[in-house]
């Protein structure tokens, strides 16, 4: 630690912040630097940027090294002092620039900086970035600074102390003096607040550099430790031990990156223990420049239900880390994707609000959407078996959440409607792994349209009665028994020119896969039971909406259809156990003309009524439906039972 004992007292000036400064001081201590910790993040990447600079300087001066061209940023601390500091061996700075860089803001000018700052802090929070000024973040945790510097190239006397103790009297003012500094580079003090002691623990800084700045460029060291016996605690070593990893891996090309150091990365950055599914890693130029390296995870997480918890990748600024889980930079249905972006645009200090209308996120948020799909169509399109097989397994555990792309990303809607995965009448088995390419494959010559149910259960979509003329002519249809199934298919209508229909709504027209004596039949059919159907219809009364002749059923007497432009019953259903009001509408009844029951019913008199009752009941429970009054249903079925058996 340096002390006053260095500096000439008569060289001491007593200086006043710019009164923009003492503004900005309590726009970033109160409203902009929420988080704490983000001070060390500023601290260390501008002892980053000091470092680059000289680097670039000495392309043109190699004497600026002064011999050590070895960059490193040191950060140690002081239990008793209670202070923590942050050195660099960067291009350090003169008095004229301590001044500048301390007690104005940035470059730009303070009318300028000002000018533009509104109160929004949202807009305020990407100026902060844009002008340089996260210095002043060391404020949060600290109310004395000082920082000793001295510009590469000049003289040991030419190094510069500049002190400011927001804890005295007259806050607005910092002291500059020269002194003696025989290093090059930067050297920050932070004497801490009353409550930030656990930032005087190795453990704590380490956790803390290594989740904001572990891949910056330079190596960030601190002396290590081992446990003294005698003292029964760790005690610091003279041994210098980096940090962090001091290189940024996204930023090196992808033939120097084995598979085992983007394993070890994912772990990292995903927080799991078991290997990435897979991953995709590019540098894009253009209008917008900035390097995506994104995995699939192998396993869903156990948030992954829970749509308000955020999630999203990493981003990073220029290497440097801004925030966890940027959601906006990934859309919700892809929110199981973990991995990192680093932007050469976007502002350092650029906040969550900020990200929701920056038009760069926009273009990197369509660019990684389209990346992410890419790498699963690969996969789902691969011929290589073990790739089929890691696509079997992302569909198992993600495949629900990707489902809900179908109505959330309009423009990308094809591409996941080809990555989607279903269960049908071909294998008859819950497994979803039926492609709606798979599908169109196998239709029938004459078919024209791609048939689905949907139902709360597989078994309920599997034996529904809607199916039984499709499986008499061999028909396939998609079971479809996932809540989000209903949300799918309301807006995936169409895949490659073939309209999607459900086999429950509206009247069943089966175009070419009918032949003409088959039509003929069932016009027959309609008029003869025409009377028939007015009867039932009068029967059941408000509870449906028409009574008429099926031609879907080969074994069951009745069925409920919805209204070509109603909602389904198991929508109804869906929206009502979500606590929402489903739209008023009534289901049609289709009664089979060839079953004995309905045969029967044409020339019931006396319990006619029962029996409608019944019918209507069983296709409602056939469905998956639920009785308005199954006390009476039971007594009803009870009656005519005895009466069937002569009791």
């Amino acid at each position: 630690m340096t002390t006053d004992t260095q500096t000439a007292p008569a060289s001491r000036e007593t200086l006043g912040f710019q009164t923009e400064v003492k503004q900005l001081l309590q726009l970033m201590i109160h409203s902009l630097y929420s988080n704490r910790e983000i001070f060390l993040r500023e601290l260390i990447s501008n002892a980053s940027d000091a470092c680059d600079k000289l680097r670039f300087e000495a392309l043109h001066n190699a004497g600026l090294f002064e011999g050590d061209s070895d960059f490193r940023i040191r950060v140690s601390f002081d239990p008793v002092a209670k202070t923590l500091t942050i050195a660099d061996n960067g291009v350090g700075m003169s008095r004229e620039e301590v001044i500048t860089n301390l007690g104005t803001i940035a470059k730009s000018g303070t009318r300028e900086f000002f000018s533009k700052l509104s109160g929004d802090e949202k807009k305020d929070a990407s100026l902060i970035g844009q002008f340089g000024v996260g210095f002043y973040s060391s404020f949060i945790v600290a109310d004395k600074v000082t920082v000793y510097t001295r510009r590469a190239g000049a003289e040991a006397n030419q190094g510069v102390r500049w002190n400011c103790d927001q804890g005295a009297e007259g806050t607005g003012e910092f002291t500059i003096e020269m002194a003696d500094w025989p290093s090059r580079g930067t050297e920050i003090t932070l004497h801490l607040k009353e409550g930030q002691d656990d930032l005087l623990s190795s453990w704590k800084l380490k956790s803390i550099i290594r989740k904001y700045s572990d891949h910056i460029v330079q190596p960030i060291v601190m002396k290590g430790e081992k446990w003294d016996e005698e003292k029964h605690e760790q005690v610091a070593t003279d041994e210098d031990e980096t940090v962090n990893q001091a290189s940024a891996l996204w930023a090196r090309p992808k033939s120097e990156i084995t598979d085992e150091q983007y394993t070890e990365f994912y772990k990292h950055v995903g927080h799991d223990f078991e290997d990435p599914l897979t991953w995709t890693h590019a540098r894009v130029e253009g209008k917008t420049e900035y390097t995506q390296l994104l995995y699939v995870p192998a396993r869903a997480p156990f948030d992954m239900w829970d749509r308000n918890a955020r999630h999203g990748v990493k981003l990073y600024v220029r290497r440097v880390f801004i925030m966890d889980d940027a959601e906006q930079l990934m859309p919700l249905y892809l929110r199981f994707v973990r991995g990192i972006v680093d932007s050469a645009d976007l502002p350092l200090n650029v906040s969550r609000e900020i990200l929701q209308e920056s038009k760069d996120i926009e273009s990197i948020r369509n660019g990684c959407t389209k990346k992410v799909l890419g790498m699963l169509e690969s996969l789902a399109s691969s011929e290589d078996a073990a790739e089929k097989e890691k696509y079997a397994k992302f569909w198992g555990e993600f495949g629900k959440v990707l489902k809900e792309g179908m109505g959330e990303d309009h423009a990308n809607k094809d591409k996941i409607a080809a990555l989607l995965r279903f269960a049908s009448t071909h294998a008859d088995t819950p497994d979803e792994t039926v492609s709606l390419a798979d599908y169109i494959a196998r239709m029938k010559p004459e078919q024209e349209k791609i048939y689905y149910v949907t139902a709360e259960t597989f078994n309920a979509a599997k034996n529904s009665p809607h199916l039984e003329v499709f499986r008499k002519k061999g028909i396939e249809v998609i079971l479809l028994s996932d809540r989000v199934d209903e949300w799918v298919v309301s807006h995936l209508t169409e895949f490659e020119g073939k309209q999607l229909v459900s086999v429950a709504k509206g009247g069943l027209d089966l175009g070419k896969l009918e032949d003409e004596a088959e039509k003929k039949e069932q016009e027959t059919a309609a008029g003869e039971f025409k009377e028939l159907t007015e009867k039932i219809a009068k029967s059941l009364g408000e509870r449906a909406k028409e009574v008429r002749v099926t031609h879907r059923l080969t074994d069951s007497p009745a069925c409920l259809v919805a209204d070509e432009h109603d909602v389904s019953g198991n929508l109804a259903r869906i929206l009502k156990a979500a606590g929402q009001k489903a739209p008023a509408s009534k289901p049609i009844l289709e009664i089979n003309p060839h079953h004995p029951v309905v045969l029967r019913l044409k020339y019931e008199d006396k319990k006619f009524d029962d029996w409608c009752a019944v019918l209507f009941d069983q296709a409602l429970l056939a469905e998956g439906g639920q009785l308005d009054d199954p006390a009476t249903f039971v007594k009803r079925m009870n009656q005519l039972m005895l009466e069937m058996s002569g009791s």
